[in-house]
């Protein structure tokens, strides 16, 4: 069967299309859809250029932190949710002005952005129970930035076997929990978590 012949089954007065088949496939590697992450892969939300007025972390402060996904405010720099997570409760730490690199930080924005990345770490562990973290910063669109107009640490919470097949196989990854309901959590959790016992 192809994919223009994949015929209609009836659930109620609905009907959904059955999966295509690919030929020649294993029936184990049927294409999973995430149509979901066309959005991003289209890059509808991508700045149109590196301008301060197209930067959406430029923009998020502006708005309510519901809305705007931020889980905590600094001084110079803030928490806020990765729209397009690596994992649950991928948070990004931005400095307010719009820079591009560390090494255009000031030596308090540097300070400001590793103890919020630390902080984050903490009130994740309290509310994720993660088993390790990744922490990283991508400078330029050659080193990954997605966008490099404006410097962002993500902090990634991983567990045991959490990289599975899915990325792997089906380019795709599962996250269980809306990126509204983890904000709220984590937000909740940001001055009451414990702090890690460390020397003075």
């Amino acid at each position: 069967m192809t994919d223009d012949a994949a015929p209609m089954a009836p659930i109620g007065r609905a009907s959904i299309e059955d999966p295509p088949y690919h030929e020649g496939a294993p029936e184990s590697f049927q294409r999973l859809w995430t149509p979901h992450r066309m959005v991003y892969i289209g890059g509808a939300d991508k700045p149109k250029d590196s301008t301060p007025g197209q930067c959406p972390f430029c923009a998020a402060p502006g708005r309510g932190d519901e809305d705007a996904l931020i889980v905590h405010r600094g001084e110079r720099a803030y928490v806020i949710m990765n729209l397009y997570p690596y994992n649950t409760g991928h948070l990004l730490v931005c400095p307010y002005r719009h820079i591009s690199e560390l090494t255009e930080a000031s030596d308090a924005e540097r300070l400001e952005i590793i103890q919020l990345s630390a902080r984050s770490m903490e009130v994740l562990r309290a509310v994720c129970r993660p088993q390790g973290f990744n922490l990283g910063m991508n400078a330029g669109e050659t080193g990954g930035a997605g966008i490099a107009a404006h410097l962002h640490q993500h902090v990634v919470p991983r567990w045991t076997g959490d990289a599975n097949f899915m990325p792997i196989i089906g380019r795709a990854k599962p996250v269980p929990q809306l990126l509204g309901d983890q904000r709220d959590m984590i937000a909740g959790a940001w001055d009451s978590a414990p702090a890690t016992p460390r020397e003075p």
